[in-house]
């Protein structure tokens, strides 16, 4: 399992990577093209803005793992240990309620969407709004993995290695 866990987090460490390597690319190419040839591509913007939408909701799982993600820690750190942990798995119950439904509804919004084209590159609608379901799915398997952790309160560091030990 932890394999499979260490897979996951890879894969989805790397299509944020991506994703945002390709904002990046892009909106510098578009400068690059409108300031120093005159030229710029109409599609850019609509492009980018998909991209950090997918950025964003694949990366809240990573966000999760690493305790980055908006919390208010006062309540629990003022209640007995058993009684925060209750608290905290409360705390993964509601975040799975929550993710599982925008699951279902990010499916439902991409089939709504996927007969309609988006305004500056003509696609469908339906593949930039997979970005919710993705970034669900994603969010709800790093969450099943880390409940666990997430609940002693175990985050990651992010650091692999020798940068760990510094």
């Amino acid at each position: 399992m932890h394999t499979l866990e260490t897979w996951i987090v890879a894969l989805n460490r790397v299509l944020v990577a991506l994703a945002l390597a390709a904002v990046f690319a892009i909106v510098f190419a578009n400068v690059v093209g409108r300031y120093g040839f005159g030229a710029s591509f109409a599609w850019v913007e609509e492009v980018a803005r998909h991209l950090m939408i997918l950025g964003a909701f694949c990366g809240a799982g990573l966000a999760l793992r690493e305790g980055r993600l908006v919390a208010i820690t006062m309540i629990p750190d003022l209640l007995p240990d058993t009684l925060a942990r209750l608290l905290r798995w409360g705390i993964v119950i509601v975040m799975f309620s929550f993710m599982a439904t925008m699951l279902w509804l990010g499916i439902r919004f991409v089939e709504f969407g996927w007969n309609k084209e988006t305004m500056s590159t003509g696609i469908s609608r339906g593949i930039p709004y997979l970005a919710i379901p993705i970034g669900c799915a994603l969010f709800l398997i790093q969450l099943a993995f880390f409940a666990k952790r997430f609940v002693q309160q175990d985050f990651e560091t992010g650091l692999e290695g020798d940068e760990a030990e510094v």
